[in-house]
């Protein structure tokens, strides 16, 4: 086959898949719309239209309370599924995530261990809780990498299992600052172990994004190497991927998008094994198409989450943690049956 051919049937390649991708964020930004929706109207006391323009009070509530609430769902689900995507193209398994590779388990510890300390001051504007949850987070990604990594090969098997033991321990080390830390900061450091949304007014918003939108621009430019990795190291390389700077920036843009959402936000988890599957499931397999819809769909579906999570069964707000894990538990499972039964073909 002549270069030209080859690159001809390349670009095509590239046109089929740039239209599948168009259509797919069409079809999901509807998706986000409606999900925003149902956010913003459901609540405690649902939303009020003739309230918002005739009641200041209503009016404050909205803007201070719900609407920056609804808005911070959004971003950590996008940004968890955006990971659990990256994740799962670069060490090739579904059932990578931030939760059980530990990413999540180690910003949770060091935020834990900043919160215990009472570092809550800030160093050239960012706060050391931050700083605490990322380092937390990139050690956490490194040690279970290295575990898994025999030679040139990751093992599935071992760094799931890496992963799921780390989160363990930095559970248990949760449990023991916890337990060892004054009253008032355990209370602080539980937030952390059940997952919240609770926000006031959009400053702290800003704040994340300044760290968050870094690591989803790295995430999505890296999305055609991983697209190459996602088959195997040596074909990426092969077709000119560095590998290992590609593995570098993963791991670094990784570790701060879940260093600041578990900051923020606590440990949720699931949210970045459900979306990319459902991704997957529906637009197919191609990683440049899987991450920016699970970036969208990761905000959509979070958002429902947080809207179930205040309203379920009339007792109060429950952990929106609790909630992803509900739903995302028995897909995990699902998806380690079906992994054993294809592993087994």
């Amino acid at each position: 086959m002549t270069l030209n051919r080859k690159s001809k049937i390349a670009n095509q390649i590239s046109s089929l898949a740039g239209r599948r991708l168009r259509r797919a964020l069409a079809l999901l930004f509807i998706t986000l719309v409606v999900s925003t929706l149902i956010a913003l109207w459901v609540g405690y006391q649902p939303l009020d239209l003739a309230a918002l323009r005739t009641d200041e009070t209503a009016r404050t509530l909205f803007f201070r309370l719900r609407l920056p609430r609804v808005v911070m769902a959004g971003i950590i689900g996008a940004s968890l599924a955006l990971v659990g995507g990256a994740l799962q193209a670069l060490f090739r398994n579904p059932l990578a995530e931030p939760l059980t590779l530990g990413v999540s388990g180690g910003g949770a510890f060091g935020a834990s261990l900043a919160i215990a300390l009472g570092l809550g001051a800030k160093v050239a504007g960012t706060p050391l809780i931050f700083v605490a949850a990322f380092l937390g987070a990139g050690a956490a990604v490194l040690l279970v990498y290295h575990l898994a990594r025999t030679g040139p090969v990751v093992l599935p098997g071992t760094l799931l299992l890496a992963g799921i033991v780390l989160n363990l321990i930095a559970g248990a080390g949760v449990v023991l600052i916890q337990y060892l830390s004054e009253y008032g900061r355990a209370l602080q450091i539980l937030r952390w172990m059940i997952g919240s949304l609770d926000v006031v007014g959009f400053d702290l918003l800003w704040r994340m994004l300044i760290f968050l939108v870094p690591g989803w621009i790295a995430l999505i430019w890296a999305a055609r190497d991983l697209h190459l990795l996602a088959v195997d190291e040596e074909t990426a390389a092969s077709l000119g991927v560095d590998v290992r700077h590609s593995e570098r920036l993963v791991y670094v843009a990784s570790s701060l998008i879940v260093g600041t959402t578990v900051a923020v936000g606590g440990q949720i988890g699931f949210v970045g094994l459900i979306v990319p599957h459902a991704v997957r499931s529906v637009f197919g397999e191609d990683v440049r198409i899987v991450l920016p819809c699970s970036f969208i769909l990761g905000a959509a579906f979070l958002m429902l989450a947080d809207a179930i999570a205040r309203t379920a069964f009339g007792v109060g707000e429950l952990p929106v943690g609790a909630i992803t894990a509900l739903a995302g538990g028995p897909v995990f499972l699902w998806l380690l049956r079906r992994q054993q039964r294809l592993a087994a073909i």
